[in-house]
């Protein structure tokens, strides 16, 4: 083991301890602020929200949509994580500027905003499978990045549980169903939507959304690119 990888071995563990800690009374409070807030969201808003999280979840496990490069096979960790990192600066200015533009129509553009930010976050996810060397064909492999996706936003008590999924992936992906129609959408849908912070739900507001849009979608790419990687190093290392 290299100097790299050593250090990405110490994040990895410290990402670990916050992947598996018990829910806090702040992490039950806020879902529960999470919930009554949606309670002021309209109905059309969440049609929208539930039809494009179960579009995009579709579109990953048929695999008939995102196309990336062959994985990258004999490099070591750190000519993979350069790479990575690259996506992610790359991603999240994408991402931001979509924020900002949809945000300044308010609530009409900024829920056009949602299923383009879900499109941006999961072709990312698939570049970086292929970086870390995995080949996104394989049905299984979709799957990890719908994982990767449902862990970095999820509530902390089931983040617990996709954690360990993740950790203890060779022996789980014996047990996943071999119809690719039976995967639990409707749950996963659920959990991001519930995931959703105030400062996003900001977005949809006349005058503040494009600034608020611009740094929501910013920040949730980086939570995304740091869930990925260290997703891919607990398989790697």
């Amino acid at each position: 083991m290299d100097i790299y990888e050593i250090e990405a071995m110490r994040e990895l563990k410290s990402w670990q301890k916050k992947m598996s800690k018990k829910p806090s009374i702040i992490d039950k409070t806020t879902k529960s602020m999470q919930g009554k807030f949606n309670s002021f969201i309209p109905e059309k808003a969440h049609r929208i929200i539930t039809a494009s999280i179960k579009s995009m979840t579709k579109v990953v496990i048929l695999g008939s949509e995102f196309v990336s490069k062959p994985p990258l096979k004999m490099v070591n960790l750190k000519y993979r994580e350069d790479l990575v990192r690259d996506k992610i600066d790359s991603y999240r200015k994408t991402a931001a500027t979509t924020g900002a533009g949809t945000g300044f129509g308010g609530i009409v553009l900024g829920m056009a905003d949602f299923p383009i930010l879900l499109s941006i976050k999961i072709k990312f996810l698939f570049d970086v499978a292929s970086i870390y060397g995995f080949d996104v064909k394989d049905y299984r492999e979709r799957l990890y990045i719908l994982y990767i996706f449902q862990l970095a936003f999820s509530s902390q008590e089931k983040r617990n549980e996709i954690y360990y999924k993740i950790l203890n992936w060779d022996s789980y992906v014996k047990t996943l169903p071999i119809n690719k129609d039976d995967f639990n959408w409707r749950e996963f849908q659920q959990e991001y939507r519930d995931y959703m912070d105030i400062a996003k739900m900001l977005q949809l507001v006349p005058g503040i959304g494009a600034v608020v849009g611009a740094y929501a979608n910013y920040k949730l790419v980086s939570k995304l690119g740091e869930t990925a990687m260290n997703s891919y190093r607990v398989r790697i290392l």
